[in-house]
């Protein structure tokens, strides 16, 4: 984010009294901190955080603050080797049942089968909204860049920046969409072995544990949300990701994403008849 736009930022902060603001760091102490087995969780200074799973448990961190629109990234390398049954995930999520939650979640898988990224989007406590993608790269052998953008349009996820998946705003079609609860940002790694692989079918080996999944450039770009905060973080387009160009995708990113839905996406919730006799509202259109 440049200056010019780091300084608008922080005027329309000071206009909102205090009880909005935008954040952008990769200091994983400044935005962070565990919320589950801190001891599975490796931080040393210089290093890539390290997320740890054995057969005691499983780990994960949360961002000290809640957020009401705007971009988190976070730059991954999943666990090497045989992976299967294990799930490293990277989300956003409010409170209660009837939440609000946008996911990432990696799919670990036998030694040289493929991970798949799952993602997933929950509105008022309703999720069953999967879409899985193959990737077009080892995520195991470096780290890319995994990021959630939310604003009053669509949600987006992205892969290097690349775009894998649209979440179209369709309340005007009676469609529910996330827009009045602030979320956090989490990241966890866990043992999913009744589903995770091949259905369940493929359980995970614990004698190859520890697993590992390392982090590092956290960023988050939002709107920081106070206890008692209300309407949003949409400032009448002051902030980037709700200017009227960021209310679709250029023609370069939806070139993207027609490449990435026709060679990666392997499973579509809006697509799956079997499961869904009638389509949710957000599939028709």
């Amino acid at each position: 984010m440049g200056w010019s736009e780091v300084s608008r930022t922080l005027l329309c902060c000071l206009c909102l009294a205090a009880l909005l603001t935008s954040v952008s760091s990769a200091d994983f102490g400044d935005l962070f901190q565990p919320y589950w087995a801190a001891d599975h969780i490796v931080a040393m200074d210089g290093e890539p955080l390290k997320l740890t799973l054995d057969n005691t448990s499983g780990c994960g961190f949360e961002s000290k603050k809640k957020y009401l629109f705007g971009q988190t990234s976070m730059q991954i390398k999943l666990v090497e080797g045989d992976s299967a049954g294990t799930v490293t995930a990277f989300y956003m999520s409010s409170d209660g049942p009837n939440h609000n939650e946008l996911d990432f979640e990696f799919l670990g898988n036998v030694t040289g089968e493929p991970y798949l990224a799952q993602t997933n989007v929950y509105v008022n406590g309703t999720g069953d909204r999967e879409q899985r993608h193959s990737l077009w790269f080892d995520p195991r052998a470096d780290f890319h860049t995994y990021s959630i953008l939310w604003n009053r349009y669509h949600i987006r996820f992205l892969v290097d920046g690349v775009p894998i998946r649209m979440f179209a705003n369709k309340e005007a079609a009676g469609v529910l969409y996330p827009k009045d609860q602030a979320m956090g940002v989490y990241a966890s790694v866990w043992n999913a072995d009744d589903w995770a692989t091949q259905g369940g079918r493929v359980k995970t080996n614990w004698s190859h544990a520890p697993f590992v999944t390392a982090f590092r450039g956290f960023e988050i770009d939002a709107c920081e949300a106070e206890e008692d905060a209300a309407g949003g973080c949409a400032g009448g387009g002051v902030f980037w990701w709700d200017a009227p160009a960021m209310s679709g995708l250029s023609p370069h990113q939806r070139r993207q994403l027609r490449w990435v839905q026709r060679r990666h996406l392997v499973y579509d919730y809006c697509k799956d008849r079997h499961r869904f006799h009638e389509m949710p509202g957000e599939c028709l259109g």
